[in-house]
């Protein structure tokens, strides 16, 4: 059976993720002791002591949550054995995940994913002025009636699709007026459930553009090497491997759809049968077994998931 290693995004954060890696193993420590000192912040105290509303900032929940899919990482190849260059076919992670994902696999240093991030969380959060932006859930929709919905909604402004996430759940972005009438809309076209998110601002669509202009100028700053395996990209649900490809990926990420539900279809039609969740949470879990029929990913995200792994893999 084939794997691929995927990594959380902004919403799997929860105060004390990392914790119990960090006191049971010193290379999960050394990880959050890198970000911290990447970022010249106590990020891990953040992390671990709360309180929730400073770490689900955005600027904090997204190097947090690659801190923490890092760790799971670094202890896996510290306690089972993991070789990702021979275990694993593909890497792939949702919105900030991809960033988890290639350092991961080695394209960046974990300080040059932490700082980036912090830049990217930065510029998504002042893209957009407080309380012009909205993003809305639709449930029990696929992306072709979204993308209907999101153009009848629009009139004028920027409505789109952000997340095509699979198993009927497409997320809606841009201004706020027009994604309240996306909602109304919703329930007309018999969209089983539409609501909006609590999220601080409109996140991969139109309205993003001077973030993804942040991210390009970052992006051309950092070193970057080949991934030792691919990255499925969020943009284009195919694995890249040149760096150059890669860099161009996550600038048009900030603005694009995530295609996740396209991006695991596409592990699974390359022979991927066994999905691992490294970081907080197990939402992408979830997603795939909707997405994927009769596969049972694996999220590990403590030091009893490590145990678990470990004694399942022996």
């Amino acid at each position: 059976m084939t794997t691929a290693f995927i990594f959380p995004g902004q919403g799997s954060q929860a105060v004390g993720m990392g914790k119990s890696l960090a006191d049971n193993f010193s290379v999960a420590k050394s990880v959050f002791d890198e970000v911290d000192a990447a970022l010249s912040q106590k990020l891990s105290t953040v992390m671990w002591d709360g309180p929730s509303e400073e770490l689900t900032l955005t600027a904090n929940a997204q190097p947090a949550l690659m801190a923490v899919s890092l760790a799971v990482v670094r202890v896996l190849e510290a306690e089972a054995g993991l070789d990702l260059k021979r275990d694993a076919a593909f890497v792939a992670g949702h919105s900030l995940g991809e960033y988890s994902a290639l350092a991961a696999a080695g394209t960046f240093s974990i300080s040059d994913a932490a700082r980036l991030l912090r830049i990217r969380g930065d510029a998504m959060q002042k893209a957009v002025p407080a309380g012009q932006g909205a993003m809305a859930a639709l449930l029990g929709a696929e992306l072709d009636l979204a993308r209907e919905i999101a153009v009848a909604a629009a009139q004028g402004e920027v409505c789109e699709a952000a997340n095509d996430n699979g198993g009927g759940q497409v997320v809606l972005s841009g201004a706020k007026a027009a994604i309240e009438r996306a909602i109304a809309l919703a329930g007309e076209r018999g969209v089983k459930r539409a609501m909006l998110l609590p999220v601080s601002a409109p996140f991969h669509c139109a309205l993003m553009q001077p973030a993804a202009d942040a991210m390009r100028d970052a992006l051309a700053q950092v070193s970057m090497r080949a991934p030792v395996v691919p990255v499925v990209a969020n943009v284009g649900a195919a694995p890249l491997s040149d760096p150059d490809a890669i860099r161009a990926s996550l600038v048009a990420q900030v603005t694009g759809t995530v295609r996740w539900r396209e991006c695991v279809q596409a592990m699974a039609a390359a022979g991927v049968g066994d999905f691992v969740e490294a970081g907080s949470g197990k939402v992408l879990a979830g997603l795939v077994k909707r997405i994927v029929a009769g596969v049972t990913p694996v999220s590990i995200g403590t030091a009893e998931d490590i145990a678990a792994y470990k004694g399942r893999n022996a």
